[in-house]
Parts: structure tokens; C-alpha cells; sequence
């Protein structure tokens, strides 16, 4: 998490990514996902009359499509703090070139950072198992934060809404917002599942989530093909329904 708020009043946040950012898996009774990023909005929102957000995250993208669509698209729109988080998804190919991802996350930067009063980094955690482990030396050289299986959903690769509040919380403090919650507080210890509980899990994630994306990689889609940013223009906030 990059860190350096100078004051705690801010307008408008615009966000941008992937996946993470639009709020897989913390899904709602309509059906939408909510996410750290809405969570964060609507605390900011609640202290500053006339906040405006934005978030621009579609599920699936690579940090060149992140840069190519969002980037330009966020530094335009003038907002006080903007979050960046992308680069994941390129470790998921079968071949990347782990030195363009990363100068493209530093082109992007230099494009958001004088666009905005904060400009928000953060390391995505890694998901631990089996099948992440051909990609663990790509995503320690890009993130380094691990965190406990409980806080990832069934799909093995997106936060729970649990996990999404303790993201939305971290992003709060470092912009210098008075806690309300510690972020990195260790879930209580629960008996780890026994080994049939783990093997239905495991064919249930094969199933429902392995086999579609391996599908996606061998056609070259892309689960955000012509799926629209979630919130693409920075308008005051209103808190789903719901």
C-alpha cells in the first residue's frame, strides 16, 4: 500500500483494474458485486457532502488493456485520489514478460500521479493451492502479501465480502482516515476442514471455476470481453440497494 495522505478530505476517488478492484466476489441480492472500492466510496461519501466516484474496473483485463482503457480515461477525469491495481492477471498466462508488466504498471503511474492529489497503490494478495503454484514465482515478484484462505471465495482467485472490507479499511487508514477496524487482524482458529470436505471442495472448484478459465486461455477470451466499467463516470454516490 503506497501511503502518503497529507489531510483526510477528499471529493472524488476514481478507481481502476481488474477484477479485484470491480468487487468479484462480493456479490449483492441484485446480483452486482459490491467491492472494497464501493465500500471505501461510500465511507468517504459519508463524510464529505457531494462526493463523486468512478470506478472504471473490468473483470478479465491485463495491465496493457488497463493502460489503453483506463489509465488516459482516469487521469482525465481530474479526481482528488485515484487507486491503481492491476498486473495479476498477466501472471495467470501461460507465457508473460514480467519486465513489460512491470514498466507498463510504472507508465501508469507517471500518467496517474500528477492527475490526482493521491494516487492509491496496493500489493493483491496471492491465493494459495495447488493449481496457483505454476504461477507463485511470477506473483511474488509482482505482490508479497499472502493472505488466510478464508478470506478468498470458492473460485480460489477472488475476495470474500469480508475480504473486501479489510481491503476497503486498509485503503481508509492510509489516506489518514481514523480506523474503524484493524485490517490485519488474524481471523479466530477454526478445525481445518477434514479430507473429504476438501476433495468435494476441490472438484466443486474444478468444476465451476478451473475448467471454464483454462477454456477462456486456449480461446484467447477474456471473462471482461465487451463487459462495460462498472461505474464509468465519476458522479455523486449513491449506495446500492439492496
Amino acid at each position: 500500500m503506497q501511503k502518503n495522505a497529507n489531510h483526510t478530505s477528499y471529493s472524488s476517488l476514481v478507481t481502476i483494474g481488474d477484477s479485484f478492484t470491480e468487487g468479484m466476489s462480493d456479490l449483492l441480492p441484485d446480483g452486482s458485486y459490491r467491492g472494497w472500492a464501493d465500500v471505501l466510496a461510500g465511507r468517504m461519501a459519508a463524510r464529505t457532502p457531494g462526493f463523486r466516484y468512478a470506478n472504471l474496473a473490468v473483470r478479465g483485463k491485463l495491465i496493457g488493456q488497463i493502460v489503453d482503457e483506463q489509465v488516459d480515461v482516469a487521469a482525465a477525469m481530474g479526481a482528488d485520489v485515484i487507486t491503481l491495481v492491476g498486473g495479476l492477471n498477466d501472471t495467470l498466462r501461460p507465457k508473460v514478460d514480467m519486465g513489460r508488466v512491470r514498466g507498463l504498471l510504472e507508465e501508469a503511474v507517471e500518467k496517474l500521479a500528477p492527475a490526482c492529489e493521491q494516487l492509491v497503490l496496493m500489493r493483491s494478495p496471492g491465493r494459495n493451492g495447488p493449481v496457483m503454484e505454476r504461477f507463485r514465482p511470477r506473483m511474488e515478484e509482482l505482490f508479497a502479501c499472502i493472505g488466510d484462505p478464508r478470506m478468498w471465495d470458492v473460485d480460489r482467485l477472488h475476495l470474500t465480502a469480508e475480504g473486501h472490507r479489510r481491503v476497503a479499511e486498509a485503503v481508509w487508514q492510509a489516506l489518514g482516515h481514523e480506523p474503524e477496524g484493524d485490517w490485519q487482524d488474524v481471523l479466530p482458529a477454526t478445525a481445518p476442514p477434514g479430507w473429504g470436505t476438501r476433495r468435494v471442495a476441490d472438484v466443486r472448484f474444478a468444476k465451476q471455476h478451473l475448467v471454464p478459465w483454462i477454456g477462456r486461455r486456449l480461446t484467447g477470451r477474456s471473462s471482461g470481453d465487451g463487459r462495460p466499467a462498472k461505474r464509468p463516470e465519476l458522479l455523486p454516490y449513491e449506495a446500492p440497494r439492496g
